[in-house]
């Protein structure tokens, strides 16, 4: 179970504008959804498989994935990860936030964009250095990474021949449909399987994650091991026992008293990427049907110069969740000055951590004064350990958040809309 020192979820920044016992008020209805989750039944029951992988995901085809990515890294300085979505955003994610504990090879991003300038300036970062591909997609046929892996691994074919292209590639797909798997079984790159129960958007604990993390240097054990330990203390079916549930149902009467935007906040740099996976999350899993909550992100001390005014005083149909670490980098202070002429002696010899500590109370006891409702969640620290947790916290919240919308959590049929108007413009074939 997570140590409640390590994980806390804060809902005392709701108190002026909630009635907190309407929360206790749905434990039975928070109970029986996550009953019906652990039954695998309702709407996108056939996507539940993301609810196992913190205890599945431990076996033989582990054991081969981390044998490989460990050939990996001692062959290459550079992987090129080539998917959109979820396909790369929760990898992208857990580095950017773990950037101090990686050790192997430089992880890039390709396919998330069709910018001709951006995908230009990836293929010169990879010039003259030995390079890997993973290109992960279940159907192979999604327009922006397979035309970025058209043009990756045309220059890897070009660098290192037909026959170590194909030692080169790594295929993350379909167990056996699909476009990609296909070329994969017939040029005998190495795959691995996207599980057909789980959704892009709730992939970062399979393959899809878990490959470039582990050519990282990360420690994708621990990152399954926190999983599961909030896995575990999810299920609780006491309510204020029960972080996820508790996260989800106050959104939702916030959601109900007209608060439709939540903006995500963070005063940790590293953590940028963690919100766009969030975003995406909450964003496909809610808005369907006219309902949802838009989910909208800030990093803080930076964004209080400019959304900060916002916040501070526009329209209150917003509300804010505060993701903070307690601990970064104690050993960083403001050092003595000679001169004084910056007018920072009353900080010297303080942490950053302690400023930025205090920055986070002096933001959110404004923000809470100015009439936003405010949410916070605290991680001790960052450690793969905790980042499992806290990825499997949101993905079970928004499963029980999106049952108590009436939406389908684990389909996305907006997303289609795009593509059709735009495969009729670039005339693809029927």
């Amino acid at each position: 179970m997570p140590d409640a020192r390590a994980f806390s979820l804060d809902l005392t920044g709701l108190e002026p504008f909630l009635d907190l016992g309407g929360i206790e008020a749905r434990n039975d209805l928070a109970r029986a959804i996550g009953a019906e989750l652990a039954r695998r039944e309702g709407p996108g029951a056939d996507f539940l498989g993301w609810l196992d992988l913190p205890r599945t995901a431990f076996g033989p085809d582990l054991v081969r994935l981390l044998d490989a990515a460990e050939t990996a890294r001692g062959d290459c300085d550079v992987v090129v990860v080539i998917g959109i979505g979820g396909s790369y955003l929760g990898a992208e994610a857990v580095l950017s936030a773990l950037a101090d504990r990686a050790s192997g090879p430089e992880i890039l991003f390709a396919g998330t964009h069709l910018c001709a300038a951006g995908l230009r300036r990836l293929l010169r970062r990879i010039e003259g250095r030995d390079v890997r591909l993973c290109v992960i997609s279940k159907s192979g046929t999604t327009l922006e990474p397979a035309v970025s892996f058209r043009l990756f691994r045309a220059a890897l074919r070009e660098r290192y021949g037909r026959d170590g292209e194909r030692r080169r590639i790594t295929a993350i797909t379909d167990a056996s449909r699909g476009a990609l798997r296909a070329l994969a079984d017939a040029e005998g790159w190495d795959t691995y399987v996207i599980p057909d129960d789980v959704g892009g958007r709730f992939s970062v604990l399979t393959p899809v994650g878990l490959w470039p993390l582990a050519v990282a240097g990360l420690d994708v054990r621990r990152l399954l091991e926190g999983a599961a330990d909030m896995a575990a203390t999810c299920e609780n079916p006491v309510l204020s026992a029960n972080p996820a549930h508790l996260y989800a149902v106050a959104r939702h009467l916030l959601y109900g008293a007209g608060y439709t935007t939540e903006v995500l906040s963070t005063f940790h740099s590293d953590l940028g990427p963690l919100q766009e996976w969030w975003k995406q999350l909450f964003g496909e899993s809610e808005g369907k049907h006219g309902r949802g909550i838009f989910p909208a992100s800030c990093r803080f001390t930076t964004d209080l110069h400019s959304l900060g005014q916002y916040l501070q005083d526009g329209r209150r149909e917003l509300f804010e969740t505060f993701l903070t670490v307690r601990e970064t980098d104690p050993a960083l202070v403001v050092p003595a000055s000679t001169d004084g002429g910056d007018g920072l002696g009353y900080l010297e010899g303080r942490s950053l951590d302690d400023i930025n500590a205090q920055a986070f109370a002096g933001t959110r006891a404004a923000h809470r004064e100015g009439g936003l409702p405010t949410l916070s969640l605290e991680l001790a620290k960052l450690d793969e350990r905790s980042l499992g947790g806290l990825l499997f916290f949101f993905e079970k919240a928004v499963a029980v958040s999106g049952r108590l919308l009436g939406v389908n959590p684990f389909d996305q049929p907006g997303v289609e809309a795009y593509k059709r108007e735009m495969f009729r413009l670039l005339g693809k074939p029927a």
